[in-house]
């Protein structure tokens, strides 16, 4: 019999992979099966079910999946980048990931998905601010921004066209914002 720990291990691996793919997956085709999730995650469908047990629990995770990885990506992006340079990349990423969730559709619209999309907003709200404070101290954009109204704004963003007309706009509406942010010229 093997070991308790390596079955937690198999199985977090095996739930992480499935996560993946979905994203992958459902990112390509919003209607793709659990079978054919399964079989591109390498599984067999018993143990994605195992794992999520419906649909609605697997669009569920897979929504708080990205939202834990888009929030955890801060800190290094910040690491890596200048902080105006973070803020613009993690907005863009931020963009893509909300693409992809309206593409969704009716599967994010029950009251359980409204709960997790509302619990979503406190990590996100955080994440903002960690991004304006770091430019606030690099004297990129003035104090006293609310992380809110920046993702009220930048939420324009994933409105545009999903095509190389729609990415130069975007771009030309968050040089807009940010040039709203930076500090006033005495």
């Amino acid at each position: 019999m093997p070991e308790p720990a390596r079955q937690r291990a198999d199985a977090l691996k095996n739930r992480e992979a499935i996560l993946q793919v979905a994203h992958e997956v459902l990112s390509e085709s919003p209607d793709a099966s659990l079978n054919s999730i399964a079989k591109r995650a390498g599984v067999g469908p018993g143990t994605l079910y195992r794992h999520f047990p419906t649909r609605e629990a697997l669009l569920l995770d897979v929504h708080q999946h990205g939202i834990d990885q888009l929030t955890d990506a801060v800190t290094q992006t910040l690491a890596t980048q200048p902080p105006l340079d973070a803020l613009r990349s993690w907005f863009t990423t931020l963009t893509s990931y909300v693409r992809i969730k309206h593409g969704l559709g009716e599967a994010l619209h029950s009251a359980a998905a409204k709960d997790v999309i509302s619990a979503s907003w406190p990590p996100v709200t955080a994440a903002v601010q960690q991004l304006l404070d770091a430019c606030v101290a690099a004297g990129q954009v003035r104090p006293g921004i609310d992380p809110v109204d920046v993702i009220m704004l930048l939420s324009s963003l994933w409105r545009t066209s999903d095509d190389a007309e729609g990415a130069a706009q975007a771009d030309r509406l968050m040089e807009l914002a940010i040039d709203g942010f930076r500090p006033q010229a005495p």
